[in-house]
């Protein structure tokens, strides 16, 4: 990525001792480009207290001479910039109306003209999203409403029940959670917004399952929203087909129904309204993983294109307004940007060498996104017709690293394995490093872009190699590589990274007898079945691991997918014996770290709280001998998000590699920070 030469930029973060300072270093979340060439941004920082992060709105000089400038200071932030066709500037905020006409504390839709002060546009007591904007003016939007409330009585009946103190909510069906709050106390509208701030109701009918996790998209012409439709289906599942509304008469039509192979999700409109991109994900089952498939369909009739976009993995795509669409994904353990022909399909490559996201295409024909890799976190830049990229000037850059990172690669039965090695400036053949491996979530991710969860640099910084591999089920391989290892074998994944690690560990320059082992999510689950399998790791680090397979597999906000692949215990009962990492406690050795999100209902706490059990009560010794820790996170859900609870669990984890690896005075039972 090419360095910001301007006199005025940022001076770069590069003191990676400083984990508060690395956690203050602003982030970049999205960017937008205006129809008169302005870009803006918006950039994430913790407040003083590292309470929350706050996002605010900052005009970045599209040419990249001249430093960011920041356009909004509320104390409740702004998120989502969008540009209207006259320039204005779309975003939304809970900020309190200074003109006193609403004083709900919820997200609103703001309007900031080129010059002059924000202005509420419209608000519901749900809150609203800015989903899409029309040539005309009108948004597209998303709300919350009670259960069988309506735009103009939903305040009344929330007040109620607020005054009551009722929390109850009653379920019909499956699902009930995602992520990290519940399903079913409210449902999810999508409402036209028109110029002047009116509300309609395009879906009163929606009910609390069909919008809850819906994409959807409006045309240019304001006349049409295409949105994915969640439908029950028998044995606690769902399905999601694509719809088409019309805005003027709510008349709701299916232009893709779903079926037992496939749903639809995603949509976007072409800028002449007559194409519609989205894509088609295969159901998963025990032999095959999901598929995910972008599809160009003309509204017009006729079939659709389908997209071959080899191996890169589809993350991203967005519509040019010459009318070409520009698709992003992971490759190869990094990332791409294509280029599509909607009337054919061709594709061609255009970029390569770092992961983007956020795509903003401008009027002069280029592209303002984001860009991200393993050294760099995710940056504005701006993507010329002829493909030369060039960064902005933003807050949040980074500057010189503690170390160095490189790609390296081992052959394992016959498939080339590869990932990325971190090495600390320290390391050398008289002073060997301890290394350490990751491995990623997922399983369908991959280690090519900078991470503020996980970051090697703080780990690399106090002298740790670290290696993070892309093996089997990774993404940007294609469907083979997805595939490879399916439904979820630990031991295809473990076999492929300890070839890496150990091909690797024949470096002079590490240590083999100083080790560790980290992971969350599906990496976490790794963790907790490479502890029961074998001792050579000083320590293992879990973060939200799956534990006892036949308990998460019902608890988890995502038990249809999960039975439907790996079915009932007894009717496949050699996979959980083999792979349920619970079947293995007694081979336990090697200090195990557990931390977890009490709002985690991907995997829900009691996979740690049952892992916790199991450790301590099998423990064959004093009590205060006992080598495991668990860092339990009340407020915290799948990912540790509050920048406070970052820094505690970067720390700790931290701080209990050092004991057990570096031999380091253990970690006091009150924790010290």
């Amino acid at each position: 990525m090419p360095p910001v030469t301007s006199a005025d930029a940022p001076e770069p973060f590069s003191d990676f001792s400083d984990i508060d300072g690395f956690l203050r270093i602003p982030r970049l979340a999205s960017v937008a480009a205006g129809p008169d060439g302005r870009v803006v941004a918006a950039i994430q920082e913790a407040d003083e207290p590292g309470a929350r992060l706050v996002s605010s709105l900052w005009e970045l000089d599209p040419d990249g001479e001249h430093a960011a400038r920041r356009l909004t200071f509320s104390e409740k932030g702004e998120r989502g910039p969008r540009f209207a066709s006259d320039g204005s500037l779309l975003f939304t905020s809970a900020r309190p109306d200074p003109l006193g006409e609403d004083d709900e504390d919820s997200a609103a839709i703001w309007r900031l003209p080129r010059i002059g002060e924000a202005r509420l546009v419209a608000s519901t007591p749900g809150g609203l999203e800015l989903l899409a904007n029309a040539d005309d003016g009108t948004l597209l939007a998303a709300t919350g409403v009670l259960p069988g409330a309506t735009l103009e009585d939903d305040a009344d009946r929330r007040a109620s029940r607020q005054d009551a103190e009722q929390t109850t909510i009653w379920h019909t069906g499956m699902p009930i959670r995602q992520w990290d709050h519940e399903l079913g106390d409210s449902e999810r509208h999508l409402v036209l917004v028109s110029p002047d701030g009116d509300l309609t109701d395009l879906t009163p009918d929606a009910g609390t399952l069909s919008l809850h996790a819906a994409s959807a998209d409006l045309s240019p012409d304001g006349s049409t929203v295409a949105t994915s439709w969640t439908e029950r289906v028998r044995g606690g599942e769902t399905r999601s087909s694509l719809v088409l509304i019309d805005t003027a008469t709510s008349e709701r039509t299916t232009l893709l129904a779903a079926g037992d192979a496939a749903e639809y999700h995603d949509p976007r409109f072409s800028p002449d309204g007559t194409r519609l991109a989205l894509i088609r994900s295969t159901l998963s089952g025990p032999t095959d993983t999901s598929y995910s498939r972008l599809e160009i369909h003309p509204l017009g009739g006729g079939d659709p294109t389908v997209v071959d976009t080899g191996d890169l993995t589809v993350s991203e795509f967005a519509w040019t307004p010459e009318g070409t669409l520009l698709v992003t994904g992971d490759l190869h353990s990094s990332g791409a940007m294509l280029s599509v022909d909607a009337a054919t399909g061709a594709v061609r490559e255009l970029v390569t060498g770092g992961v983007f996201s956020s795509l903003a295409p401008a009027p002069d024909g280029s592209l303002i996104a984001l860009c991200s890799d393993i050294a760099t976190p995710a940056r504005p830049v701006r993507i010329a017709v002829d493909a030369a990229v060039r960064e902005l000037p933003a807050p949040g850059a980074v500057g010189r690293l503690p170390g160095t990172v490189g790609w390296v690669e081992a052959d394992v039965d016959g498939v080339v394995v590869g990932g990325w090695l971190c090495m600390p400036e320290s390391a050398s053949a008289g002073s060997p490093a301890p290394f350490m491996l990751w491995i990623h979530g997922g399983p369908h991710a991959s280690y090519n872009a900078w991470s503020w969860r996980w970051c090697p640099w703080l780990a690399v910084e106090r002298g740790y190699a670290v290696l993070m591999p892309d093996p089997a089920m990774s993404t940007g391989y294609g469907d083979t590589g997805l595939n490879r290892g399916w439904p979820r074998r630990p031991d295809v994944v473990y076999r492929e990274c300890e070839a890496l690690f150990d091909q690797e560990l024949a470096r002079p320059e590490l240590d083999g007898s100083r080790t560790a082992m980290l992971g969350a999510s599906f990496g976490g689950f790794m963790a907790n079945w490479i502890a029961g399998h074998t001792d050579r790791f000083d320590a293992i680090v879990t973060h939200a691991g799956l534990w006892a397979l036949e308990q998460q597999h019902r608890t988890t906000d995502a038990a249809a997918s999960k039975m439907r692949v790996h079915r009932h215990e007894d009717e496949d009962p050699q996979w959980y014996r083999a792979f349920s990492p619970h079947r293995s406690i007694g081979a336990i050795t090697t200090p195990m770290l557990i931390t977890h999100g009490n709002r985690d209902y991907r995997v829900p706490i009691s996979e740690a709280l049952r892992l916790w059990w199991d450790l301590v009560s099998t423990w064959d010794g004093p009590p205060e001998t006992m080598p495991h820790r668990f860092l339990q996170l009340t407020s915290e859900n799948h990912w540790v998000q509050t920048p406070s609870n970052a820094l505690a669990w970067n720390r700790t984890v931290l701080a209990f590699c050092d004991q057990h690896v570096l031999g380091a005075d253990p970690i006091p039972d009150a924790l010290p920070w």
